[in-house]
């Protein structure tokens, strides 16, 4: 694997978890402080903040440029957050569960292929890590009635290809 695709991976991921703590922050605009879904999710946040800074200072050490659309997954990803939210608690938490699904499955994919080449174990170990806690995220959402939400299987569908698309645009531009 070469100095390139392993900067790929980086730079998705930074924009991925920053794009998570956006989601979190639009979700908390709209639920507050009060909603008893506030402090789970506070939580969630506080860590996707650690992980969009791990990443930060890997980018920084190995000299890895963000994504050029940096500005605009701060929009969408405040923007998804807070709409989801505004339709209710199980929609934000049908938010989660559905972009944690997919990043679960971004992240199973590139530890494969890492594994593959025998390549990066500091890289490895942090996304293994990090799955970790999104799919600690993704259960939590499940729990907290996310398959409840208005429309649950259209609402999951289009956000799970939100995220793909935003995957793969975010590994090149």
């Amino acid at each position: 694997m070469d100095k390139s695709e392993l900067d790929r991976m980086i730079r998705v991921d930074q924009a991925g978890e920053f794009g998570a703590t956006r989601i979190y922050a639009g979700q908390l605009a709209v639920m507050g402080d009060r909603h008893p879904l506030s402090a789970e999710i506070t939580a969630m946040a506080a860590q996707e903040d650690v992980h969009h800074e791990k990443f930060n200072a890997l980018m920084a050490e190995r000299g890895v440029r963000p994504t050029a659309l940096h500005p605009f997954w701060s929009v969408a990803g405040y923007a998804l957050g807070a709409g989801t939210a505004l339709l209710g608690p199980e929609a934000a938490m049908a938010c989660t569960a559905a972009v944690e699904t997919e990043i679960d499955k971004h992240y199973s994919d590139q530890l494969d292929a890492l594994a593959e080449n025998n390549a990066d174990p500091e890289l490895s170990e942090m996304i293994e890590e990090f799955r970790e806690d999104e799919r600690e995220h993704r259960d939590a959402a499940f729990a907290a009635g996310a398959e409840k939400a208005p429309a649950y299987p259209l609402l999951s569908g289009v956000i799970r290809l939100g995220c793909r698309a935003a995957i793969k645009i975010s590994e090149r531009i």
